[in-house]
């Protein structure tokens, strides 16, 4: 009788920074870009063949074929250029959310505990921090930048302004959504109130908050984040730490399946 067998592995891993988007592009190109492509060979065999009937006069005609075919290849070639162009996008957010959480890393060395990829209804939360100074929720947004001149990024409490030009303010929403989803979870995880800090990174811009009271979040280069850190009062124990990154480290095992 063979012996059973199990994994090593206690627990499953832990998300790691930037999942949410590798899975999103493994989906783009397994399940959308190469369906395209199969498409448009399947219809190159089957005009090769009309052609070849063509070719020796037997009754076949190509022509109608070679239409739907060129049809099909032109719009084919259309869906795949913008999904390379997704890709390419996706690419390189999930390249900034690797690099804000290989940073972050760092921080384990004394006492903080780094989350990533938390994963709600429809969204997912990029990396959270947690330490005796509270709970910091952090949005990565990767922006290309001009290839010569200005890379700044000014935020005034409500807008934020790339190069003095107003950004629209589906980020502020979308970062005020996320705090008030994390700390509803972590209330019902450890049926107590903690306060959560929201923080929009933009890793290689320079960026400066003029105003920090209107909305409550902060916006910065990820590097700037241990002298934010640095300068806030503890407001929690290093007991609560380890409760709150054990619950949200229980969430996030049981979403994976």
């Amino acid at each position: 009788m063979p012996i059973e067998k199990k994994s090593p592995l206690k627990d499953k891993p832990l998300r790691h920074a930037g999942q949410s988007l590798d899975e999103e592009i493994t989906k783009l190109i397994e399940d959308d870009a190469i369906s395209y492509l199969v498409m448009s060979a399947l219809m190159i065999a089957i005009t090769m063949i009309e052609w070849l009937h063509w070719y020796t006069e037997a009754p076949p005609s190509p022509f109608l074929l070679t239409i739907i075919t060129l049809i099909v290849i032109s719009f084919s070639a259309y869906k795949f250029i913008k999904i390379r162009s997704k890709v390419v996008n996706l690419r390189q957010g999930r390249d900034g959310e690797k690099a804000v959480g290989q940073y972050l890393e760092n921080f384990r060395a004394n006492g903080i505990k780094v989350l990533h990829d938390i994963k709600g209804d429809s969204f997912n939360i990029d990396h959270v921090v947690v330490s005796t100074k509270g709970v910091y929720l952090i949005e990565t947004k990767t922006y290309s930048k001009p290839i010569k001149g200005n890379a700044d990024i000014i935020f005034d409490g409500q807008k934020l302004f790339f190069n003095g030009k107003s950004y629209d303010d589906s980020i502020i929403i979308q970062v005020k959504a996320e705090k008030k989803w994390l700390s509803d979870l972590i209330e019902e995880l450890t049926a107590r109130k903690f306060p959560v800090q929201p923080v929009i990174a933009f890793p290689g811009w320079f960026v400066k908050m003029t105003n920090t009271n209107d909305s409550g979040i902060w916006a910065l280069n990820p590097r700037g984040l241990p002298t934010f850190l640095n300068n806030q009062q503890e407001v929690m124990t290093q007991e609560d730490v380890q409760l709150i990154s054990n619950h949200l480290s229980r969430y996030i095992r049981s979403l994976e399946h």
